[in-house]
């Protein structure tokens, strides 16, 4: 410090303004280097998705037709074991229909009176089953590699929805000097382009229960909203939530105000004379 305050104010000057050009000429660089930088991966850009809004609730029409796609489709090969039956109810379904959903399927359950499993109807309450027993078992039936769950897809990948729709969308031949191995598929999407799950939607590979046509499109963007919700059951709560309390918080402006101007009109506008104390002479 004392060897600074020995400099001049010209070389204070001198110094200052080389280490301001340096730094800015460092950020620069750096900006312009990672706008040229050569990527293997494709980033996704953003869709008009109905719900980016801040005051946009998510299509519940598609979150239905996006169960129905991942019961059909995506079920086979993906997990969704951190949610249950009986979230869908007052979303997507009635509770008879997730009843009668969920009674479909067989439910490892137990021990009974004699200490053994046994295997019951699903009730709203279990949660999604697993298509395989285990991971080992689902490495052994997609070429080693494990797919991952679903649950919270949205929220684990960058991109979040956007992504997954390209990702389902972007499927292609692989560029010149790109070899795949067996069992692998490009995608300029998925990082480094090769992925083992073959390319899982087309067009009317389903046909919706209302009648929507299954185009490849609609199927992508339905599951992508119905896995948003999945990541983000209060979605349109927390939205809800943030209207109401911004409408309060606005209301209460005014009269904080107020009694803000009330209570410290005084304080403010008081003045105070200091009147020193004047010594008698002797």
């Amino acid at each position: 410090m004392a060897k600074w305050m020995a400099y001049s104010m010209a070389k204070k000057l001198a110094l200052g303004g080389a280490g301001a050009v340096a730094g800015l000429g460092g950020a620069v660089a750096w900006t312009l280097d990672q706008e040229v930088r050569a990527d293997l991966v494709l980033h996704p850009p953003s869709m008009p998705w109905t719900h980016s809004g801040a005051i946009d609730s998510l299509d519940h029409s598609s979150i239905r037709r996006g169960f129905q796609v991942y019961k059909q489709v995506c079920a086979a090969c993906h997990s969704m074991r951190y949610l249950a039956f009986r979230n869908l109810i007052g979303v997507s379904h009635t509770e008879e229909e997730v009843k009668s959903m969920a009674s479909e399927d067989q439910v490892l359950d137990g021990p009974d009176e004699d200490g053994e499993m046994f295997m019951r109807p699903g009730k709203p309450s279990d949660y999604f089953p697993n298509p395989f027993a285990n991971e080992a078992a689902a490495a052994a039936a997609n070429n080693g590699a494990i797919p991952p769950d679903l649950s919270f897809i949205v929220l684990a990948r960058h991109g979040g929805e956007d992504y997954l729709y390209h990702l389902l969308n972007g499927y292609c031949d692989p560029p010149a000097g790109i070899e795949l191995r067996e069992g692998q598929f490009f995608n300029p999407y998925f990082p480094d382009g090769a992925i083992g799950m073959a390319p899982p939607i087309y067009s009317e590979i389903i046909e919706y229960d209302d009648g929507t046509p299954a185009t490849q499109s609609q199927v992508a963007k339905d599951v992508c909203i119905f896995l948003t919700w999945a990541a983000s059951p209060e979605h349109d709560m927390r939205k809800k939530m943030a209207i109401k309390a911004l409408t309060i918080l606005t209301l209460l402006a005014f009269p904080a105000y107020y009694v803000k101007r009330l209570k410290w009109s005084v304080i403010k506008s008081r003045k105070i004379i200091y009147t020193p104390r004047i010594e008698s002479p002797a």
